[in-house]
């Protein structure tokens, strides 16, 4: 990867590689989720530190069957082990499921794929009877396996009663001088046991990631699994190849997402709801009918129905707003509760506020809810009406039905019903000259 962080700890879709693969194997609801970790080892348990696993470490890297030696002593007796690969996230659970279940009769478990170009994969090699009887991998085999398409994932079942006496059977006797953990398969055709190789119908979902090219593509693939989700669900996308679901993202009827827009962690839209192009949208609820405008940025929020955001607007942590809110172009919220039908339609921002319903905010007004030390908070109650380029000095309250006049700055509570203002008197200067812009020397 040319780069100090261990691959499975870099990014796909907003979290790390290894965590789309922790994610898949919980699915499973397995008893035990071991992590088998060597280069990088304190960077890995510190990417994952908030799941429930067991890491395991490889102290000297000597292939993929030594590793899973180290966790003999660590897996719980007579369970048995599936075995995933940490640079292979798109597996999905479903195939995992399908994998289990056809080799329900079988000590080993194989899940193959059939790629383009099988050069460097491990061969399923298959009797005349098409039962498997080894995998071969890439530089140990004749010309005649090398022309075999069926080929190894990486990922296998094995039966608990059998995994020890497998496992500790491996030798390294191969082009490598790896103990391939593959060579299982020919050790228990070898003993008679079953071995049942179920191909993965979508080869796509063992791609691994060995590069920066690699994690594009896989990122290209994932991006058009989320497109062809969404739609599946009835959301229209303006171009499907235009879009990034970096998390969860659940949706009503009728949803219509524009172009270049990116939705992280967990977003739920509403029917009806429409998102704008170039929009970025992290853990929000967006309820029925509301309209996401262009070039908008939205962050851990609640949005009521029928509600208006942008176009340009950032709205941040802890915003929640009831139903029929208009928030204009490059306008900020953060920490604040806007009531019913209240509308702060342009270049405002307002902080740690409390706001009643049917306010109306004039442009340019801020709340300033920070001395430098403390943060305040502003009340603003029903029905106030605040002119343009307002500055409300926190801690204050707006009284129900009051009016401010624009350009005013608010250090007092304002009473209710009541116009409130505070400017300084307006004068003309008699004998004022416009300056005159001075000649250059040459």
């Amino acid at each position: 990867m040319k780069s100090v962080r261990p691959k499975v700890i870099h990014e796909l879709a907003g979290k790390t590689i290894l965590h789309h693969v922790v994610e898949t194997s919980l699915k499973l609801q397995p008893d035990q989720v071991i992590v088998v970790i060597g280069h990088g080892a304190g960077q890995v348990r510190e990417a994952m530190q908030d799941e429930q696993l067991v890491f395991v470490e490889q102290a000297e890297q000597l292939g993929t069957g030594h590793a899973l030696q180290q966790c003999l002593d660590t897996i719980e007796p007579g369970n048995d082990v599936l075995v995933l690969v940490g640079d292979v996230p798109l597996i999905r659970a479903q195939t995992i499921s399908r994998l289990l279940q056809q080799s329900a009769d079988a000590t080993v478990g194989v899940l193959s794929f059939i790629p383009a170009n099988a050069f460097g994969y491990g061969r399923i090699v298959r009797a005349e009877n098409g039962k498997v009887g080894a995998i071969v991998e890439q530089k140990d085999t004749t010309p005649a396996e090398a022309e075999i398409g069926e080929c190894n994932s990486g990922i296998l079942m094995i039966r608990g009663e059998r995994l020890r006496d497998l496992v500790m059977a491996l030798d390294n006797t191969n082009a490598q001088g790896e103990y391939y953990l593959t060579d299982v398969v020919a050790l228990a055709a070898a003993a008679g046991d079953t071995v049942a190789a179920v191909v993965c119908e979508d080869a796509n979902e063992v791609n691994g990631i060995n590069n920066q090219q690699q994690l594009a593509l896989v990122e290209t693939l994932y991006r058009e699994r989320a497109a062809n989700a969404l739609m599946a669900q009835g959301v229209k996308l303006f171009d499907p190849a235009r879009i990034d679901v970096r998390g969860e993202v659940s949706v009503g009827q009728d949803v219509q997402i524009d172009v270049n827009c990116v939705f992280e962690g967990t977003v739920s839209l509403g029917d009806n709801v429409r998102i704008g192009a170039n929009c970025v949208i992290r853990n929000t609820r967006i309820a029925a009918g509301s309209e996401i405008k262009p070039m908008t940025s939205i962050e851990d929020a609640i949005i009521g129905h029928n509600v208006s955001i942008g176009p340009f607007a950032r709205i941040r942590l802890g915003a929640e707003f009831d139903d029929n809110v208009k928030i204009g172009n490059f306008v900020e919220i953060k920490k604040s509760r806007i009531g019913k039908g209240s509308k702060i339609s342009h270049l405002s921002y307002i902080g740690d506020t409390e706001m009643g319903s049917a306010v109306n905010v004039g442009a340019g007004t801020i709340t300033c809810n920070y001395d430098g030390v403390n943060k305040s908070r502003t009340i603003i109650e029903d029905g106030v009406f605040i002119g343009s380029d307002t500055q409300l000095v926190a801690p204050v309250t707006v009284g129900r039905n009051a009016t401010i006049g624009a350009g005013s700055t608010i250090t007092h509570n304002v009473p209710a019903d009541k116009l409130s203002l505070s400017r300084a008197k307006q004068v003309a200067i008699d004998g004022w000259s416009k300056p005159l812009k001075q000649t250059e020397e040459k």
